[in-house]
């Protein structure tokens, strides 16, 4: 591991040190005394100086470091993909590479971003209108879709319901999810992408079989009715659902999903309903904080190289659904192909879906009430 430049100059100084220690002690009238002490000191000096470059190579240090802002799910994901691309990187330039990573709900996560609390040289977030809002505080530019492949986005995903083993409640689609005792658990659309995803399908679910947005709303309340709490994140419901064993279903990104379903040694598995929601997840580099940290050059090669074949490859493994159809292909025995909607269906855009359905006293405000935990 290369030393820190500061390491290195302790080395220098110490040499020095010592050099001057030698010359000093062959002074005639030093006395036995002043030896003692040369060596007492230089002895002292030595230790300093390895116990110096010893703390500094234990922290670690790279010189290349930059901090990804995700969502809840993507732990996984992006500790796989961190490693191959520092790899990559290495490979390519000789240099060492660190990438940290701050994980949450995905609308939480963009307001920390925006408010300067987190100041991450990228953002992988669950929606593209959790991105916005953070273009709209002038810190990410208005260009930011036409800088990567594919409209900044290096996935898609969806969501779809988890039951317990044999579905004992006999969930198959979403009217299903409020008959009635079912408890479903998903995260707050407050904080969550995952929840207001719940929300944008369920009301689509409803849309697409020619329902109107009266019968929209008064499905989505009834909806909110049937969850006993309302966790922040994507992970906290998982967690609720498939290790406390809290609820009967639980509406899930499709990767959180195959990991629930995975870990859970059968007791858990997946139901696809008839229609769910295109997700579209979307990345981009923090104009302001990359200018300030000097780290664009990192930060774009690493937005980039999630649109490799390599990185998609990873994507696809995780449960994610690759953008490159040969890759997708190979995975459809565990992403299957789904009927999905897009945001269209129910509103302009995902900025008009944010203003429509969870600004102030838009449709969440109407048919929500807060719900934490008080168990």
């Amino acid at each position: 591991m290369p030393l820190r430049p500061e390491a290195t100059g302790i080395c220098r100084r110490f040499r020095i040190f010592l050099a001057r220690g030698t010359r000093l002690r062959a002074r005639p009238g030093d006395g036995d005394m002043g030896n003692k002490w040369l060596s007492v000191g230089a002895v002292v000096a030595s230790i300093a100086a390895i116990g110096l470059i010893a703390a500094k190579n234990v922290e670690g240090y790279t010189p290349h470091h930059i901090l990804n802002v995700s969502y809840d799910p993507t732990r996984e994901l992006y500790e796989k993909i961190d490693k191959t691309f520092a790899a990559d990187f290495t490979r390519q330039s000789g240099e060492p590479v660190a990438v940290r990573r701050s994980h949450g709900g995905s609308s939480y996560q963009a307001r920390q971003v925006a408010s300067g609390a987190a100041a991450a040289d990228v953002v992988t977030l669950g929606l593209p209108s959790d991105l916005e809002g953070i273009v709209k505080r002038g810190l990410i530019d208005a260009n930011w879709r036409e800088r990567l492949p594919n409209g900044a986005q290096p996935y898609y995903s969806t969501l779809v319901f988890v039951v317990r083993k044999g579905n004992p409640r006999a969930v198959a689609d979403w009217p299903d999810l409020v008959r009635g005792s079912i408890e479903v658990i998903t995260p707050d659309p407050k904080t969550s992408g995952n929840g207001k995803l719940t929300v944008l399908a369920a009301w689509g679910s409803v849309i697409s079989r020619g329902g109107s947005e009266a019968d929209a709303r008064a499905f989505l309340k009834t909806l909110f009715d049937h969850t006993p709490f309302l966790v922040p994140a994507a992970r906290a419901a998982g967690v609720a659902f498939a290790v406390e064993k809290k609820g009967d279903v639980h509406i899930a990104w499709e990767n959180e999903a195959l990991r629930e379903v995975a870990e859970s040694r059968g007791a858990l598995e997946i139901v696809y309903p008839s229609i769910s929601i295109l997700a579209e997840p979307v990345v981009a580099w923090v104009d302001r904080n990359t200018t300030r940290n000097n780290s664009l050059p990192l930060a774009k090669a690493y937005l980039e190289y999630l649109f490799t074949d390599e990185a998609q490859e990873i994507i696809a493994e995780e449960g994610y659904r690759s953008f490159k159809p040969d890759i997708a292909a190979r995975h459809a025995d565990r992403l299957p192909s789904l009927n999905l909607f897009r945001i269209g269906l129910i509103a302009r855009d995902w900025g008009d879906a944010q203003q429509k359905f969870f600004a102030e006293n838009a449709v969440v405000d109407t048919v929500y009430t807060p719900k934490p935990r008080i168990d």
